[in-house]
């Protein structure tokens, strides 16, 4: 498996910090944010990409381009001012999140938007990675909709899917596209009070023995099906984010999930 890691995991530590964490746990294959810790807007990507070269390890994307499938306001200028820091980081790609705030958009906005964003990444050499979001509340729930829309937009070879296995799981999804999708996000829910449509961020946390997102079964199922990508560790718990040891804690879960699988 081609674990790597999200800079969530672990967002106290520096940036290259972060990325000797990556290689003292045999990873060269990392994401940084523009959020949580907020990379993009603290640090030159000059200085990222240098720091990149450094420690030997790949920036496989930046999260995240938020609400990519609103395409007015502000966002076409902020589209192009993250696609401009990724391609001068040295970043392969974006990704990109949808509208999560109860608010419905119409399925024509959507393939708008992705219309729009397609030359701004074809520009820069980047692929858009395309996230839905399982939510009750998303905008865009499915993966199966979102490559309704990347083929409706003319997308194919800019756009790939982000399979991520908390959001895969809220979904109620059971379809797989290998073939389409460019990243695996894995984390793990082990509260067993929290019902499935309650479930939150918050509660995001390393994949163990304990997960209810059947993390391993996802994973066993995109490999039978031929996914050879990274598969990338993103916690949002913050008993993840306070841990004083994280690497030690990603090393524990690298090896339940291999043994697993």
């Amino acid at each position: 498996m081609r674990f790597a890691i999200n800079h969530i995991t672990a967002p106290k530590l520096s940036l290259e910090a972060f990325f000797e964490a990556a290689r003292s746990l045999g990873l060269s294959e990392v994401e940084i944010r523009n959020d949580l810790p907020d990379i993009v807007n603290t640090t030159d990507p000059a200085a990222v990409k240098a720091a990149a070269a450094r420690a030997g390890v790949t920036i496989i994307s930046i999260n995240a381009l938020y609400p990519f499938n609103v395409w007015s306001g502000d966002l076409p200028k902020r589209a192009q001012a993250l696609a401009d820091y990724a391609a001068e980081s040295g970043a392969k790609a974006l990704v990109m999140c949808p509208l999560n705030d109860g608010t419905k958009v119409a399925f024509d906005d959507l393939v708008a938007a992705l219309k729009a964003m397609k030359p701004i990444l074809e520009e820069r050499g980047l692929i858009g990675l395309v996230e839905p979001l399982g939510f009750p509340i998303s905008s865009l729930r499915t993966k199966k909709e979102a490559l309704k829309a990347i083929e409706a937009a003319g997308g194919e070879g800019v756009y790939k899917l982000v399979h991520d296995t908390f959001h895969h799981h809220l979904a109620g999804e059971t379809e797989f596209f290998p073939e389409k999708t460019g990243l695996v996000h894995i984390s793990g829910v082990v509260d067993p009070a929290v019902s499935v449509a309650d479930m939150l961020d918050a509660h995001r946390v390393l994949v163990d023995g304990a997960d209810r997102l059947e993390n391993i079964a996802q994973i066993k199922a995109l490999a039978a099906a031929g996914y050879d990508g990274p598969y990338s560790f993103e916690p949002f718990a913050a008993e993840v984010h306070d841990l004083k040891d994280p690497v030690a804690a990603v090393r524990e879960s690298i090896a339940h999930v291999g043994k697993a699988v």
